[in-house]
């Protein structure tokens, strides 16, 4: 079954949850087994990626070692065309809607397209738009971030992005931001459009999950809470079970 396949299947029963890891946080075996952790607690996908410091054989490392550990998928959030891995299930071939370089609008897809397709990583078009303050990933993809009143404004990206033909909207508040997307930007994007609503950044506790739900949001993700935590099971697991609940 095709990653996205099984995305859209699960989506038919409930809301889904993915835990993104950093591959240049930890040795690829702290890795794996905080995937391996991340699984038992409930989590839908493993998704790996960062916004500085991955290189190849970090990213091969990392992935190699989630395989060895988990059978959910495990998805490249890509940082740039530099560092994908043949290993992993998927990668989110993603544009950042809003960045003012066409870098990381459509250059970086460019050079990676050619590899992706010889080593046959399933891509899964994606509209990523960055919300305010966006933090690293803002910065590094030189974007102008949507900001948090600007509602009509967010909505607007995810239509375009689910006009070109992507599969899955993403609206990011930025890895470590202080607050996640608000929840009348996801209730409003959500009612637009008819594909999936990932929302990621700022969801630290399973209150910001459940209200992310509430709102509309079909998959949550979460990244920090995984790297600081030294409970998963009660950080991690209750974000995980506000998701599915």
């Amino acid at each position: 079954m095709k990653v996205l396949e099984y995305i859209l299947k699960k989506l038919e029963k409930e809301r889904l949850h993915m835990t993104l890891i950093d591959p240049d946080k930890q040795p690829a075996e702290d890795a794996g087994k905080l995937a391996e952790n991340a699984c038992k607690l409930g989590t839908d996908a493993i998704m790996v990626g960062g916004s500085t410091g991955v290189t190849q054989k970090k990213m091969d490392d990392t992935i190699i070692s989630m395989k060895n550990k988990v059978k959910i998928p495990v998805i490249i959030f890509p940082t740039s065309a530099s560092a994908i891995s043949a290993y992993a299930d998927a990668i989110y071939f993603m544009s950042l809607l809003n960045s003012k370089s066409p870098v990381f609008l459509v250059r970086q897809q460019m050079i990676a397209a050619p590899y992706i397709k010889k080593v046959g990583i399933e891509p899964i078009p994606m509209g990523y738009i960055v919300i305010e303050p966006g933090m690293k990933v803002g910065e590094i993809g030189m974007a102008e971030p949507v900001p948090r009143d600007k509602i009509d404004m967010a909505v607007g990206y995810a239509l375009a992005a689910e006009f070109f033909g992507m599969k899955l909207i993403y609206l990011e508040a930025g890895s470590g931001a202080p607050e996640p997307v608000p929840d009348t930007m996801v209730s409003a994007v959500k009612s637009e459009i008819s594909i999936p609503l990932i929302v990621g950044g700022g969801i630290r506790n399973a209150g910001a999950a459940e209200n992310a739900i509430r709102s509309g949001a079909d998959i949550v993700v979460t990244g920090t809470i995984v790297e600081e935590s030294e409970d998963l099971e009660n950080s991690l697991g209750k974000i995980i079970e506000a998701v599915k609940s």
